[in-house]
């Protein structure tokens, strides 16, 4: 069986205890929901940090706390950070990179989402991209529009960023990228041509995140992305337990396919990172 890389998106920056009693807000709560993730086959986790009040954080004193955590309990794990702006000033978005995550999340341009305008302007995406070539950092492109893919390669052709990084098309965000299987086949053909050393895959959000998984697993990704930041239910009449439910119902998913969650060392390789 071939290994693929299950990447599990705890917490994000919109849902709230109140959706689902199992999203992790403190840094206590992130390591232990990561921990149980990674022990049934998540070998990446995406990290966003949260105030006290559930309110989204760019204070690296927590997500320093978080990717200790993490390392100590979770050997070899992938920690990525997101430099994603919802709620967060955009001056400090990239602050917590000086701290050295393996992975942070990118995105190339910006895109409406359903209650804001999500602002990526190119002077801010070059400055994270040079942040994250510095400190080593390989850099997830999340792609909500086609236009984004070609905003990496300006990355590339720039000298800010080699030629494989990490490709997440982001799919189901209301008001952005629809959740339609050709749409994908678009922006993978388009990558494979732009980006011919590109690792992929994608995010389904919502009720969107079984089909997309499924996509991704029938057209040969590198990696699955599931976790209570895209999705805090299992059916519609059921809130998931935790993120190691979804992350199981995603190894199910990758068994019925010929795939199986990657180690860490695996994944490392397959993203070009080095051992932890």
């Amino acid at each position: 069986m071939r290994p693929i890389i299950l990447a599990v998106a705890i917490t994000g920056s919109v849902p709230r205890k109140k959706d689902n009693p199992a999203v992790p807000i403190s840094p206590a709560e992130q390591i232990e929901s990561t921990h149980e993730a990674f022990e049934v086959g998540a070998t990446l986790v995406h990290i966003h940090v949260r105030n006290p009040d559930e309110s989204s954080s760019s204070d690296p004193a927590l997500f320093a706390q978080v990717m200790e955590g993490v390392r100590k309990h979770c050997p070899g794990m992938i920690v990525q950070f997101s430099t994603g702006g919802r709620g967060r000033d955009q001056s400090a978005r990239g602050s917590s990179l000086a701290l050295k995550p393996d992975m942070a999340s990118l995105s190339t341009g910006s895109i409406n989402f359903p209650t804001i305008v999500y602002e990526n302007a190119t002077a801010l995406v070059e400055d994270l991209a040079a942040k994250m070539l510095r400190n080593g950092i390989r850099p997830e492109i999340e792609i909500f529009d086609l236009s984004h893919i070609h905003g990496a390669l300006r990355l590339i052709d720039a000298g800010l960023m080699d030629e494989r990084p990490h490709v997440q098309f982001v799919m189901g965000v209301k008001n952005a990228m629809p959740a339609q299987e050709h749409l994908l086949d678009i922006l993978l053909n388009e990558t494979r041509r732009a980006l011919p050393k590109a690792t992929w895959t994608a995010a389904g959000i919502g009720v969107h995140q079984t089909k997309v998984m499924e996509w991704v697993l029938s057209r040969g990704g590198d990696g699955l992305r599931t976790g209570l930041e895209d999705n805090i239910r299992v059916s519609k009449d059921r809130l998931a337990r935790s993120n190691a439910e979804l992350v199981e119902i995603a190894a199910t998913l990758s068994a019925k396919q010929g795939a199986r969650p990657a180690t860490a060392a695996e994944a490392r390789a397959m993203l070009g990172l080095s051992g932890a």
